[in-house]
């Protein structure tokens, strides 16, 4: 569940045909092998962008791949960089992501975290030197599919106007935390410090539908953090934002701030910082998940304000939409985003997406 809004529902976003995760991941895969990406590389990225819109978060599935392309085909990224280790103990890690891609980069850095978790209690790794990691979700969930406690935060472009700025300072910088319950059930949050990722005005875009007030300052186009204006605590969310810079930007030594390049500069290197945490529950004390799913149940079965609209706890929404993708046998896009990959795919000469049916 995200407090940014929640995940872009079908209804919103979709229409027209749907797609299966099997030619999503096809095509994603194409397209960036397409600009010399290693197929093992190809293979991490496309299964990133694929979970996203398979968990309902579009800003950050397909409809990120034409910049991904971009950002490659203009130099901001090296698609085929090895991360390497530049410092460690047994629980931290400083990792140089060496201008790669985002998400190799971030799967290298929570495999590591999880390693040192598992054999010392906890892992806690920084990166610099990396791109866009797509969905922070996926790689707290990493660790949660391993029984830990994961978290995972990035830094970004300076989008966000601090609390009374008029200007962006930092990056919509999202948190992910995910842990495990029983018998499969987990808490997953994954949020914006921003009122709105830049990924979901993108898709407003697309559907020419206007910019809530909330989400962004009319004048200078700034984001808003997460809480929107000043009055409702918007303060809040820029301390969120500032904190995952310095466990980011500040501790791994990138570039963090107003020093990160402009969004949409993509032929500049934009030396990210990540952050990424596993916790070992079994270090502390016993009976977690039993004690999780207990709070996860009893706050699904509170009361609701409104009885169409059932209470639910961060990872719900995400949980509902695969079960509608599974149901439907695939996603539905706008048919904007469609016509863009298809002209992505003419200009790689890789086979175009192919609807069900």
């Amino acid at each position: 569940m995200s407090t940014d809004g929640g995940s872009l529902s079908t209804s919103t976003f979709g229409e027209g045909q749907i797609y299966s995760l099997e030619e999503i991941h096809r095509f994603i895969k194409d397209c960036v092998m397409a600009v010399e990406t290693p197929e093992n590389y190809a293979q991490i990225f496309a299964s990133c962008l694929t979970e996203a819109d398979y968990k309902g978060h579009y800003c950050e599935g397909l409809n990120k791949l034409v910049s991904y392309i971009d950002e490659i085909r203009q130099g901001g990224c090296n698609p085929s960089a090895n991360p390497e280790i530049l410092k460690e103990s047994p629980v931290t890690a400083w990792v140089n992501g060496n201008n790669g891609l985002g998400v190799v980069v971030s799967n290298f850095c929570m495999n590591l975290a999880i390693k040192k978790a598992k054999d010392s209690g906890i892992g806690w790794v920084v990166a610099k030197g990396s791109n866009n990691f797509g969905i922070a979700g996926i790689y707290s969930v990493k660790a949660l599919e391993e029984g830990l406690l994961g978290m995972s935060f990035t830094n970004g472009s300076p989008m966000v106007a601090p609390t009374r700025a008029m200007e962006g300072a930092l990056g919509t910088n999202p948190i992910s935390v995910a842990a495990p319950g029983l018998n499969g059930d987990s808490f997953v949050l994954d949020m914006a410090t921003a009122a709105a990722a830049e990924g979901k005005i993108e898709m407003l875009s697309r559907k020419k539908m206007p910019v809530p007030i909330d989400w962004a300052n009319p004048k200078t186009g700034a984001l808003r953090p997460l809480g929107g204006h000043e009055p409702n605590s918007n303060y809040k969310g820029f301390g969120l934002a500032f904190f995952v810079e310095v466990i980011c930007g500040i501790l791994a030594g990138s570039a963090y701030g107003p020093n990160i390049r402009r969004y949409g500069n993509l032929g500049q290197i934009a030396n990210l910082g990540h952050c990424f945490v596993a916790i070992n529950p079994v270090y502390f004390a016993p009976g977690f998940e039993e004690r999780l799913s207990d709070l996860l149940n009893f706050i699904r079965n509170m009361q609701p304000a409104d009885p169409d609209k059932p209470v639910m706890v961060p990872g719900d929404r995400e949980r509902e939409h695969m079960a509608t993708v599974d149901q439907e046998g695939g996603v539905h896009y706008c048919r904007d985003l469609i016509e863009s990959c298809n002209n992505l795919a003419e200009s790689l000469n890789v086979l175009p997406l192919s609807p069900l049916g």
